[in-house]
């Protein structure tokens, strides 16, 4: 029920929530909670404060307790188009309960328990969408699942309800070690956040921009107001661009200088392929494209696009300086624990390099740390304004910064070649690339026949088809009197008659009356009860009667039957012999199942061309990889 109250998220938002453990409810309880978020931000402060968030940043907020529901902190984050904001806040959260193992994280977003969806292929039957909510836990730094037979009487009832929050908690306070995640599991999880917090630089870059001078500004003093910008500019509407179409108000084009703006990978992507060109009478012109420089003046320009956008859009109305927070004694609690945990590097005070991380500090502290819960959020066009009326603007030190910049970022990966993206791929999957040797390429094609073969006996439902690695290996069982009662009930029904097709098939035969009173015997004989020895022998009868009568056409002899006395890896095809040689041989050799399966799939499998099919999904699927055809003319 708690889930159908609740509000639910946007496609882009991921939600987290750090309950205590143990009961913390009350004044007291409240201020604890409180005291823990603070105490968390402080702590990653030195990450938090270089990262560049796409569209909202990480916060904790303390929510009071409702309905079912315990107080606890946490908060909402929009991450739009770049997934990795998401996957940074599962390893803050993940470290969050390591740092204070007195909480204990939920986290989900609109598909619900996207990490039960990262490690899906290793969860246990029992576990799906209707029955997973409240189960899954951080806690102490490890992944915790909570199975049905804790939370109800009868053991794996797929129907139980979901556990409470505070049912849950009780039970995670108490017996955590036995609801640790399965070591597959939490490997497939722990995979998708390997590399933090090495990995944030990473997917930073910088680019040179030729941008105006009070962009740069604005730019030293909040860092994260690029993403705005670019997000103006990447989603701009007609009416957005009603303000690029007159000379810029804001940040004319006249006083512009060379910069280095750091970006996300996801931002600098979104606004390099971006194709623009902007409006004569703004005053932004471009050189032509062999410049050295053009890329700097275009990404300056789109820059300087998406400021003047947000410009545009604000209120007029310059708020009271962040509400003066940088002078409470909040901010200096938090400058001191900074100090404390050596953020500043040992830089000396007043530095350039120790202004710069001052600067990330303040941003970070106004966007996640002051912001009280009850605040209107201001607009990024509202800071913009306001930085520039509280910030001197030197032109001339900017132009000396610009002759001695640090080169820029290699845009290489943006290219990324079809071998790479099959590495990123088989990566995805946990599988490895196979050898380029041919000496080493040893495929066996019974196996790929028994893959098939297992395939296909497995029993499939609504749910799918499982694969013949699964761990759930029920036999398939065949009832031979049901399955001769059904035979019955078809080929001896007394009220069936012959329709018109069938008298047409007849006519077209020329059937005898000796055929017909032969027919007419047969009937009465079917009338007669037959024990299902005698109706499986009938039958075998009919199927032996109709390969000797398929074995004389074209379509007998297209399938490969076995020679006799030599295994199906050595058959041979009907078709090498000539049209009389041997007949009733070819009559009677059995065909081989395994050498036409082989030999039907590669023969989809060459005529996919190298592109997906299938052939190749399906065996993939079955952990059966192909090698390429190099028979194909130009095939490597």
């Amino acid at each position: 029920m708690e889930a159908l109250r609740r509000p639910a998220l946007p496609e882009d938002a991921v939600r987290y929530r750090l309950f205590a453990a143990a009961a913390a409810e009350g004044p007291g309880g409240e201020a604890l909670l409180r005291r823990c978020a603070e105490l968390a931000l402080v702590r990653f402060a030195p990450l938090l404060a270089a990262y560049v968030w796409q569209r909202q940043p990480f916060r904790l907020r303390y929510v009071p307790r409702r309905g079912e529901t315990p107080a606890h902190i946490g908060g909402t984050t929009l991450f739009g188009d770049n997934v990795e904001d998401e996957w940074f806040i599962v390893y803050l959260v993940r470290e969050i309960t390591r740092e204070f193992p007195g909480l204990a994280a939920r986290i989900d977003d609109n598909d619900g328990e996207f990490l039960l969806i990262e490690a899906a292929d290793f969860l246990p039957k029992w576990l799906n969408p209707e029955n997973s909510e409240n189960r899954v836990f951080f806690y102490k730094g490890e992944l915790h699942i909570i199975p049905l037979c804790e939370t109800w009487e009868q053991d794996w009832d797929l129907s139980a309800p979901c556990p409470t929050i505070p049912e849950a908690l009780a039970l995670l306070s108490t017996r955590s070690e036995e609801f640790l995640a399965a070591e597959p599991i939490r490997a497939a999880v722990y995979k998708r956040i390997e590399g933090y917090p090495e990995k944030i630089q990473a997917s930073l870059h910088r680019a040179r921009c030729y941008l105006p001078a009070g962009i740069v500004a604005v730019l030293r003093q909040r860092p994260s107001l690029v993403a705005a910008a670019v997000q103006a500019f990447y989603l701009r509407d007609p009416g957005d661009l009603r303000a690029c179409r007159r000379p810029f108000s804001t940040f004319p084009a006249d006083q512009r200088v060379m910069t280095l703006v750091t970006f996300t990978r996801c931002l600098y992507a979104q606004l390099v392929q971006q194709k623009f060109v902007p409006d004569r009478r703004s005053g932004y012109t471009l050189p032509a494209p062999s410049h050295p420089q053009y890329r700097a003046y275009e990404l300056g320009m789109k820059l300087a696009h998406g400021f003047e956008i947000l410009c545009s859009k604000s209120s007029k109305v310059a708020p009271d300086a962040k509400r003066n927070v940088l002078c409470g004694p909040l901010w200096e609690r938090f400058l001191r624990s900074l100090k404390e945990k050596d953020y500043f590097k040992g830089e000396m005070e007043g530095s350039a390099k120790y202004l710069e991380l001052l600067h990330m500090a303040e941003d970070h502290f106004q966007q996640s740390v002051a912001v009280p819960e009850s605040s209107v959020e201001v607009s990024p066009g509202d800071e913009i304004l306001t930085l520039l009326q509280t910030t001197s603007i030197d032109l001339k030190e900017f132009e000396r910064e610009a002759a001695c910049l640090p080169p820029e970022d290699d845009d290489s990966w943006l290219d990324i070649t079809p071998d790479a993206l099959d590495q990123m791929l088989k990566e995805a999957r946990n599988e490895s690339l196979p050898p380029t040797n041919e000496e080493e390429q040893k495929y066996d094609l019974e196996t790929v026949a028994e893959s098939m073969k297992a395939f296909v006996s497995k029993v499939s439902t609504h749910e799918g088809a499982e694969m013949p690695w699964s761990s759930d290996e029920s036999h398939v069982t065949f009832d031979v009197d049901s399955f001769t009662k059904a035979l019955d009930r078809i080929l001896g029904a007394d009220s069936e008659e012959l329709d018109s097709d069938d008298l047409d098939e007849e006519e077209e035969f020329d059937f005898s009356d000796g055929d017909d009173e032969d027919l007419d015997a047969g009937n009465q004989r079917q009338e007669q009860k037959e024990s299902p020895e005698e109706l499986m022998g009938s039958l075998k009868a009919y199927m032996n009667e109709m390969d000797r009568e398929l074995a004389r056409t074209n379509v007998g002899k297209s399938f490969t039957t076995q020679k006799r006395g030599a295994s199906s890896v050595e058959a041979a095809t009907s078709e090498s012999a000539g049209p009389d040689s041997g007949a009733e041989d070819a009559e009677l050799a059995p065909v081989d199942v395994d050498m036409n399966l082989v030999a039907n799939l590669l023969e989809s499998y060459s005529a996919q061309a190298g592109l997906a099919g299938p052939t190749s999904n399906i065996l993939q699927s079955m952990g059966v990889n192909l090698p390429e055809n190099t028979d194909l003319p130009g095939s490597s």
